[in-house]
This record gives structure tokens, C-alpha cells and sequence, in this order.
């Protein structure tokens, strides 16, 4: 990567839990070694981590989820299908616009309804605020401590104090074009099927235009130093999943491809994709039929649809040494600040170029059928189906989160990097395999450095 590269920490400045664990791992000098999370704390959710090892030999691996279902699906059923946007949005608290905007999708399709126009730009301007707030908090709060070894973004601000405040006014901006859409930051209450409840006047949109001409110099500038950082040399012939539109980098619609060749309309997603339980999860696993684990989320949208960034975004990802195609999951933090760049930069084409809609939704016509919604969350490809009867009412809902379709992919990077680095001292590879995890951004870590790891030999 281009750039000065930061010095890497050692093991002896890695933080004090991680060191702890690495002394009592040396206890026992048996060639089988137990890396084990009991329990990931202050995170969105719950679980844990184990990787048996023999000798050397890596024999198990297993990504954890033990959070007790929630029951989103049977939530919705019975209940009118205005409804679906305010529950589904309550799934994350994070990424609530990518719920909202499937569900919507798929009801829209049920009723035999396409949205054009405005409303259908506000809808795209909503998902650049969503993937503003996301992305800065991912890559300077969770992700970006990792490369440097600091325990945390609070650590790391001391070091850094401008860059910090920097990631937290870009995301500010992305909260603020949530907020104003939206009618509210978290759980936006101004989403319904058929459009908004409400369109503000286009002068309280006027005041984001400069601010996101300042975020998206700083979006530049901060890929710029992401392409500092540390990134290991990791790489695999993943098959990569994501939207893919001719025109357009994917947001609401598409269809859905593969890097190995599936291309397919979204309601087909599941005569090739299936979820299927596992005994140490309670979030199912997806797989692609016959063929396995693949990867959902920024660095599968983007080797499957650059030629549909922004001009700039491609200039920025050219500055940094990021190629057309990346196999290396660790260089994800450097597609989000790049996808960073895309989205304010089509934000402000959107704005520029605004007017208002004459009426905030189009009028839908409930009817009895099934309706297939597929858009990207800022962690991937995110699919809704609902079943509908004639009133309008939910019969039957079917939700397939990107953590879902990226926990086996999850555990086999683990199980590959801890195979091509057993002679890693331990703690460092305790660090590398939480920050393996955190390429992904899964919706249990939304807190820096959450691993407690304990290491045992028997």
C-alpha cells in the first residue's frame, strides 16, 4: 500500500487482557492447544469463539452465536403490512434503513408497485446516509484500533486526536441525512411502503450540501491513511455475492450475482441460497446450494461493481493501491473508506440536482401474493420475502441478515489464517483472529476489541 506505514505494536504493547491470556496458555506444554471465547462482552449480541488445535493441525473451528432468537419473523406475522418497515428497522439498531428499505421492496413488488422518480432518489439518499454513519464508525471506532494495536478508539484518539473527530463529524453528517429523512437517527419512524410519510422542503436540505463537500475531501484524505495501516497478506478465491445494477452501484435494486458466474433476479434467491442451523449457533448459517460458503458485504460489492463507482471513488481507490478485485478480506477497511467517498459523493448528486416529489408515497393496492426485496446494508446483501393475503395482511416472512450469510465464511478464515500462522507467538494471533473477525463487521461487534479470550493446552 502506498503511504508511510505506521509502526505495528509488538506483543508487549497489545492490551493487558490479551497478554494475561497468553501466559496462562503456556501453562501446559501438550501439543493441543483450545483458543476459546466464552463470551463476547459489550457488543450487539452475543457469542463466543473456539479453534482446537493439534499439533499442527488446526481441527476445529467454531464462530459462536448464543443470543436467544428474537422472533422477528413471527413478530410480523398477522400484522398489516404498514407495519413491516417500523418492526423490521427495530432488527438493528445501526443499519435500521436497510431493513426497512427490503421490506418495503418486497411488499412494493407484491402489490405490483416500482418506485421512480424522487421518491426513489430520497430512498437512495437515506441508504448513503445509513452507509456514512456506518462505515466512519467502522473503520476509525472498530476496525482501524485493530491494525494499530490500540485496546480501543479512545486509546487510539490520544495518538490521534484530529483524525478521530474527523470520522465522528463524517459520521455525524451521515446521522444528520437519517435524521432529516428518516424523522430520527435510530430506528427512523418516516419510512413506509409506497415512499415517506413525509418529504421535508428542499431548504432543509440546502445546509448538507457543504458539509458533504467537506466530508468527502475528508472521506479522500481518510482512505489515504487507511492505505497506511498494516494490512496482512491474506488472500483466497472467496465467491463473492452482492446487487449488481448496469447503471448504478447498488443500493435498493439489482440482481444478484456471483464472482463465479450465478446471476439470478432476487426472487430467485432461494432456489440457490439456503440457511440451515448449526448445533453451536443460534443464528443460522447460509450457504450457497452444492457449491458452500460465500462473502457478502463492501469487498464483494466492490469487485462486482466498480465500473459503477463514482469517478472520484474510482480516483481514490487507484491513490491507495486498491486493484479492481481484492481476495484479501483484511483490505476491507480500505473499500469502506472508499464506498465513504461513493456515498457522499452520490449524496450530493442527489441533492444537486433534487426536487421534491408531489406527494411523499405512491397509493399501493393490497392484493394476495408474495413479494422478493434485496438491497445492500452496509455489511451486504440483506433479503426479505413476504407473503401477503388479500387485506394486506402478513402471512409469512422470511429474513436473511449479511451475518448470517457471512458466518461460515467467518470460520473458515479463521481456520485458514490460523493454519498459515501457528508459529504466531499466541497473543498476536489472538489479536489477528479478532481482527479477522472484525473484516466483517458482524452485527455482534459493535464494540472495539471485544474478544476475552482464554487459551489452554491439554
Amino acid at each position: 500500500m502506498k503511504g508511510k506505514t505506521p509502526p505495528a505494536k509488538t506483543s508487549k504493547s497489545l492490551p493487558p487482557a490479551a497478554k494475561k491470556n497468553s501466559k496462562a496458555a503456556r501453562r501446559d506444554g501438550s501439543s493441543t492447544r483450545i483458543i476459546q471465547v466464552d463470551y463476547l462482552a459489550r457488543v450487539e449480541g452475543e457469542g463466543g469463539l473456539y479453534i482446537k488445535i493439534s499439533g499442527n493441525e488446526v481441527r476445529e473451528v467454531q464462530f459462536k452465536i448464543f443470543e436467544p432468537p428474537r422472533f422477528f419473523e413471527a413478530f410480523l406475522r398477522g400484522r398489516l403490512y404498514r407495519e413491516a418497515p417500523d418492526i423490521t428497522a427495530r432488527i438493528c439498531g445501526i443499519c435500521p434503513v436497510a431493513y426497512q428499505m427490503s421490506a418495503s421492496h418486497a411488499i412494493e413488488k407484491a402489490f405490483g408497485v416500482t418506485i421512480i422518480g424522487p421518491i426513489r432518489d430520497l430512498r437512495r439518499l437515506l441508504y448513503c446516509g445509513e452507509w456514512i454513519e456506518s462505515h466512519a464508525l467502522h473503520v476509525l471506532m472498530l476496525h482501524a484500533p485493530d491494525f494499530l494495536g490500540y485496546q480501543d478508539a479512545i486509546q487510539m484518539a490520544k495518538d490521534h486526536p484530529d483524525l478521530v473527530q474527523t470520522g465522528l463529524k463524517i459520521k455525524k453528517i451521515g446521522n444528520d441525512i437519517v435524521n432529516l429523512l428518516g424523522g430520527r437517527e435510530i430506528h427512523p419512524i418516516n419510512v413506509q411502503v409506497g415512499g415517506f410519510y413525509r418529504v421535508p422542503p428542499r431548504k432543509q436540505f440546502e445546509p448538507l450540501i457543504e458539509r458533504l463537500k467537506w466530508a468527502r475531501e475528508q472521506a479522500v484524505g481518510l482512505a489515504k491513511w487507511c492505505a497506511t495501516l498494516p494490512i496482512p497478506s491474506f488472500e483466497y478465491d472467496y465467491e463473492f455475492a452482492a446487487l449488481h445494477h448496469p447503471t448504478e452501484y447498488p443500493f435498493n435494486e439489482g440482481r444478484i450475482r456471483t464472482s463465479k458466474g450465478l446471476d439470478i433476479p432476487v426472487e430467485d434467491f432461494e432456489k440457490y441460497f439456503i440457511e440451515e442451523h448449526v448445533p453451536h449457533s443460534t443464528s443460522l448459517q447460509a450457504r450457497l446450494k452444492e457449491r458452500g460458503a460465500y462473502f457478502v458485504g463492501p469487498t464483494a460489492r466492490y469487485n462486482l461493481n466498480y465500473d459503477q463507482l463514482s469517478p472520484l471513488a474510482q480516483e481514490t481507490a487507484k491513490a491507495i493501491g486498491l486493484s479492481h478485485f481484492s481476495r484479501n478480506p483484511f483490505e476491507s477497511i480500505l473499500v469502506r473508506a472508499v464506498e465513504i467517498v461513493y456515498a457522499c459523493d452520490e449524496a450530493l448528486r442527489i441533492l444537486e440536482h433534487f426536487h421534491p416529489p408531489d406527494r411523499p408515497a405512491i397509493p399501493l393496492q393490497p392484493q394476495a401474493a408474495t413479494g422478493y426485496g434485496c438491497t445492500e446494508a452496509p455489511r451486504g446483501m440483506l433479503y426479505h420475502r413476504y407473503t401477503l393475503d388479500r387485506e394486506g395482511v402478513i402471512l409469512d416472512a422470511r429474513i436473511v441478515p449479511p451475518t448470517s450469510q457471512n458466518q461460515k465464511i467467518i470460520e473458515n478464515d479463521l481456520l485458514r489464517f490460523v493454519s498459515a500462522n501457528l508459529k504466531m507467538p499466541k497473543d498476536e494471533l489472538t489479536w489477528k483472529c479478532e481482527q479477522a473477525i472484525r473484516n466483517y463487521d458482524p452485527c455482534i461487534s459493535c464494540s472495539c476489541h471485544f474478544l476475552k479470550l482464554r487459551i489452554e493446552r491439554e
